[in-house]
């Protein structure tokens, strides 16, 4: 997930063209509506070919992070088939019909199919029965749910009298085909009966028992279309509505109080800046007006701003229940030497397959180590530098410049430089990545907040100080004002918990301050430039430039063009690893005239002039007071679990954790965010259970 500037504190800067230094953004901006799709004009990128890859161009920038191939193990014993009812006339609904659908995940339904159908010989009912639980398999898996067993929450839940067997093995069948049913028509409120309709009536109390966990872990029913924010509340009337106060409105602080009140709670939030969204901060770019030049007119994401993988992401659901279009992001990505120069095809297919050899090679001898061994952990920087010169990867100077733009590239995935990442533990969450395209939403991700922000009780300005907690509810203390509730829900990110900007009374539990501690918080920030006029063309949204100075690698790698999503001319630089740490200290105006610097390097050599902007903003995530930072990291010494232990919750269930440093499938991106808002809203309504079924006097503290 990339990370925003806080316009109230005015971390991030701004120019104008004409104007000699930058100036504060002001604390609101005007209602940005998404663009109009326009026909295009302007050439492509010269020496792009249009969508034949050019000289250097590279596919590896257009993910984040190198992705490793999903394992797709025998999906479903033929026994389990007697679950469903084999009838010819199945609800349409059940097919999956999202549009962007994983290539790979087609290619194993295809497979299964072929395999199944025999030669030229339509397939009986019961092979289309057995396709169908392959395609909803899949589907599951794609959510985050595993093929042939349950998770710890559905095993916690007592989904089953007895783990293991044939109730297991069905269940899991009644539990794909309800989440799948419900992906393919997200827009409509599935009921149990519903559910039903194609199950076999033996398995009713399986029926209910999925319907139910997934219902109250928000894995089906949940988003913004008419027909579920319209949907009565849950808890039963008899009982009382507890409390909620939640710290902060960023998309798990959201998520979850959408949640909470679908639930039954009462909620409010306690949001320290003047907007909802957190890190996902959109700013409307504009140019003046004049007599005879109209004003150019952009959307730009400051922070987050690409969705990481469609397929099972509840953004994607979201997005089709509010009708936004997806933007793919085009793997294709020309890379550029320092003198404007393209790089040679053959040296960047070698570089970039030295490079991922050497993650290989990392990978391996992490494995091969003892525990012993792990546990004296070292950076993944010098693991990489000392196999780099064992081998004799990169010796010449092109290629040592190619392989720190892979290195820079990972640097922005994991926002931190590779010296402060944990070799063993930094892809500890890549078994679990989303699948399917990379996209931008057009008008940017300001439209996902301001539809869930929606009806939801905000205080804006409140800036927390202070959550205490007991045996009778919580205090929360912002801005001079107290508020109480039953529980509170804090989701600040982990720069503000590393700087001890909210005192808890009690303190935290030793453990969980270790985490904060261990766990890292780095950094990305962007130069986003609105510009008179496309001059880099249309044909591409990502191009790359190398550098000869190592130690600044990061410094505008990377180029994302936001012109086919923006409704206007806006390109973004982004700066990752140790650059954006420099970054935060120096003149933004020194940032803008090198980003040009770069720009007229690449393009010049062309014959193409690169214009003057028409407006600049620089980001400064770690000077941001509500963030300190854009998104968490595995650092050396920490370890996946301590995501987990940051998750739990403490004072006996009276405060809560979200946000994406909380959450150890999701980290570091807005659907992880999401889903932990999703996870802690289901955690307090457990809790919330727990005590009303308690004896008055025995354990209600």
């Amino acid at each position: 997930m990339e990370e925003e500037p806080d316009s109230h504190d005015a971390p991030a800067m701004e120019s104008s063209h004409n104007t000699p230094s930058p100036s504060h953004l002001p604390a609101e901006d005007s209602e940005i509506t998404p663009p109009v799709d326009a026909p295009r004009t302007t050439a492509p990128l010269p020496g792009s070919g249009g969508d034949t890859p050019p000289q250097g161009a590279s596919a590896a920038s257009g993910r984040k992070r190198r992705r490793r191939d999903k394992q797709f193990p025998e999906m479903i014993p033929t026994a389990c088939l007697r679950v469903l009812r084999p009838t010819t006339a199945r609800p349409a609904s059940v097919v999956y019909s999202e549009k962007l659908v994983d290539e790979l995940i087609r290619m194993q339904v295809n497979e299964a199919a072929s395999r199944r159908r025999g030669r030229g010989r339509p397939p009986s009912s019961s092979l289309r029965l057995a396709r169908e639980l392959d395609v909803e398999a899949l589907i599951a898996m794609a959510v985050g749910f595993p093929v042939d067993s349950l998770t710890e929450e559905e095993i916690e839940a007592n989904v089953v009298p007895v783990l293991g067997g044939a109730a297991q093995s069905n269940y899991i069948v009644v539990r794909n085909h309800i989440l799948a049913r419900w992906r393919s028509n997200a827009s409509v409120w599935i009921t149990e009966a519903h559910a039903m309709e194609s199950i076999r009536s033996e398995h009713r109390a399986l029926v209910s028992a999925a319907y139910a966990f997934l219902l109250d872990h928000g894995f089906i029913n949940f988003g913004l279309a008419p027909a579920i924010i319209t949907a009565p509340p849950r808890r039963p009337p008899s009982l009382p509505a507890p409390s909620v106060l939640v710290v902060g409105a960023g998309l798990a602080g959201l998520a979850a109080a959408r949640h909470l009140i679908s639930l039954g709670f009462k909620v409010a939030i306690l949001e320290g800046r003047r907007r909802p969204g957190g890190r996902v901060f959109t700013k409307k770019m504009e140019s003046c007006a004049s007599s005879t030049t109209p004003a150019v007119v952009a959307t730009a994401d400051l922070g987050g701003s690409v969705l990481t993988g469609i397929n099972g992401n509840p953004l994607g659901v979201l997005a089709r229940q509010l009708g936004f279009p997806l933007h793919k992001i085009r793997d294709l990505c020309p890379l550029y030497l320092p003198d404007g120069r393209p790089v040679d095809p053959a040296i960047d297919a070698r570089l970039e397959a030295a490079f991922n050899q050497l993650l290989d090679k990392v990978c391996k001898f992490r494995q091969a180590v003892t525990d012993e061994l792990k546990s004296v952990d070292v950076s993944l920087g010098t693991a990489l530098e000392a196999f780099r010169k064992a081998y004799g990867f990169a010796d010449s100077s092109e290629e040592r410049m190619l392989l720190d733009w892979h290195l820079a590239n990972l640097e922005y995935a994991n926002a931190a430089p590779l010296s402060d990442l944990s070799m063993v533990y930094w892809d500890q969450d890549d078994p679990y990545e989303m699948g399917g395209d990379h996209c931008f939403i057009p008008g940017g991700n300001a439209r996902f907040v301001r539809a869930l922000a929606e009806n939801i009780p905000i205080f804006y300005g409140r800036r927390v100080i202070r959550i205490q907690y007991g045996c009778d509810g919580v205090m929360v203390y912002a801005d001079g004002q107290v508020f109480l509730g039953d529980m509170a829900l804090c989701t600040v990110p982990l720069g503000v918990l590393k700087k001890g900007c909210i005192e808890f009374v009690p303190e935290l539990p030793k453990e969980k301050q270790e985490a904060i501690k261990r766990l890292g918080f780095g950094l990305l920030n962007k130069v986003l430039m609105l510009f008179p006029h496309d001059f880099w063309g249309g044909g591409i949204d990502t191009f790359g430039h190398l550098t000869e100075d190592p130690s600044n690698r990061g410094e505008f790698f990377l180029f994302y063009s936001y012109s086919s999503v923006s409704g206007g001319p806006l390109l973004v630089a982004l700066v990752a690893g140790e650059a954006a740490i420099k970054f935060e200290t120096s003149s933004p105006i020194k940032h803008v005239e090198r980003a040009l610097e770069v720009l007229k390097g690449i393009f010049a050599p062309k014959g193409i002039e690169v214009p003057e902007p028409l407006q600049v903003i620089c980001t400064r995530w770690g000077s941001d007071r509500f963030t300190y930072g854009s998104y968490s990291y595995v650092a050396v010494g920490s370890s996946g679990d301590d995501y987990d232990i940051l998750a739990e919750s403490v004072g006996d269930g009276r405060v809560f954790f979200a946000g994406e440093a909380t959450n150890r499938r999701y980290p570091a991106t807005m659907h992880g965010a999401l889903l932990s808002g999703f996870r802690e809203a289901t955690n307090m309504a457990r809790a919330t259970r727990r005590r009303s079924m308690m004896p008055v006097g025995e354990g209600r503290c």
